[in-house]
């Protein structure tokens, strides 16, 4: 999560404690049995940008396309080397910034436990005239609401939600996502939806490396003790998901900074995603993934939202999964910039790109991500999804879904 200084709370009295209560009875995040089962363009800001990676073969061996290849190679990239420990360089001119260059070719067994324990969240913050902007444009603040530990096992709880680890040139870093459907390729999707920042640095920087998606991450929610010298199968049940394509707003990629900045509200990203071991899709791996709802319902529509995540920031180190039920209220950084939803909540850092979800006739649907937050965790804002963010999924889903 993106943290923002802010100044003392204005509160606000409008909980709906029954339908938070009602919310979390029907967020079915469960996974079904495993194993089986119109053209659209990319706009400009904030719409979509696509990005292309080197991907991996079965045996192990880093597979790069022709095409990516002679891409890598104009800017100087042995492949070989990347994969022996190159992604570490980050000097400005290789950190690469287009599209068209992101580069995350499988590095078997990199992200063992031990490394995803020490990942960190990127917790940022913001000044209180910068948080101050939209006084006027946002609701009063929302009163915390207190992060509630998911019930164990997550897979029978909340089967698509799990944790995305990257490498920034701080070091291995971690933010929260979710499996989301395909829709030209129903019963197999291989997208994940996270936040924008957790796999782009925005204006002043790059693509981040080795990202990786773990879908319900400590399954059992053990803790940190009891985690000492587990398998990689105990914390990664379902297995490591290596990012072969990814995608993010222009919107973001020009406007992003440490502070969120400009493109805090278009702060959303889609994955594709590969095994590192194993040939099935992510979906009918996991045996979950939810519908994303593209209305961009406004707060009065939306009724109650819930955001899932892994904060990583004390007191929560990371191990376990958390959710937030509240009622969302308007905010902007700007008035110049689209408004996005806040919800009261105390999850922190690693929380970031957890997705969002309401109920819609029935049915549980990812609606926002969490993007950024207070430095004194009362609440997250997440941005409203539209056309564009709709542009990016489309796109994502027809380019490369089926690869």
């Amino acid at each position: 999560m993106r943290s923002i200084r802010t100044s003392a709370p204005l509160g606000r009295g409008r909980r709906t404690v029954l339908a938070a209560t009602g919310l979390v009875a029907a967020l079915a995040l469960t996974a079904t049995a495993c194993g089986g089962s119109e053209e659209d363009t990319a706009s400009d800001k904030p719409g979509a940008t696509a990005s292309q990676a080197a991907g991996g073969s079965g045996d192990g061996k880093v597979a790069i396309p022709s095409d990516i290849a002679d891409k890598l190679e104009d800017h100087g990239i042995d492949v070989d080397k990347w994969k022996n420990g190159g992604w570490e360089d980050w000097d400005k001119d290789k950190w690469l910034s287009e599209a068209k260059d992101f580069v995350n070719p499988v590095i078997e067994g990199l992200w063992k436990p031990e490394r995803m324990r020490s990942a960190e969240e990127a917790d940022k913050t913001v000044s209180t005239k910068d948080a101050a902007a939209a006084q006027g444009v946002s609701d009063p603040e929302p009163a915390p609401v207190r992060a509630q530990a998911e019930k164990t096992p997550y897979h029978d709880n909340a089967a698509p939600v799990g944790k995305v680890f990257f490498d920034s040139p701080e070091g291995p870093s971690v933010c929260s996502g979710t499996v989301i459907k395909d829709v030209n390729h129903p019963g197999k999707s291989n997208l994940v939806w996270t936040a924008g920042h957790c796999v782009h640095a925005g204006g002043n920087g790059g693509w981040y490396r080795n990202l990786v998606f773990v879908p319900a991450y400590n399954d059992l929610g053990r803790s940190e003790a009891d985690l000492t010298g587990a398998s990689a199968s105990e914390i990664a049940p379902y297995g490591n998901w290596w990012a072969d394509w990814a995608s993010t707003s222009n919107g973001w990629i020009q406007g992003g900074s440490e502070t969120g900045g400009d493109g805090a509200a278009y702060d959303y990203a889609v994955l594709h995603v590969k095994p590192e071991q194993g040939s099935k899709s992510l979906e009918e791996t996991v045996g979950a993934a939810l519908d994303v709802d593209f209305s961009a319902p406004s707060v009065a529509e939306a009724g109650t939202m819930g955001a899932w995540g892994y904060p990583a920031a004390p007191p929560y180190n990371g191990l376990q999964m958390f959710k937030c039920v509240d009622a969302p209220g308007r905010f902007s950084l700007s008035p110049s910039l689209p408004t996005m939803y806040r919800i009261g909540c105390t999850m922190t850092g690693g929380s970031s790109g957890g997705g969002w979800f309401r109920v819609v006739d029935g049915e549980t649907v990812l609606v926002s991500n969490t993007s950024i937050g207070p430095t004194d965790n009362t609440w997250l804002a997440g941005p409203q999804l539209g056309k564009d963010a709709e542009a990016l999924y489309r796109n994502m889903s027809r380019t490369h879904g089926g690869r």
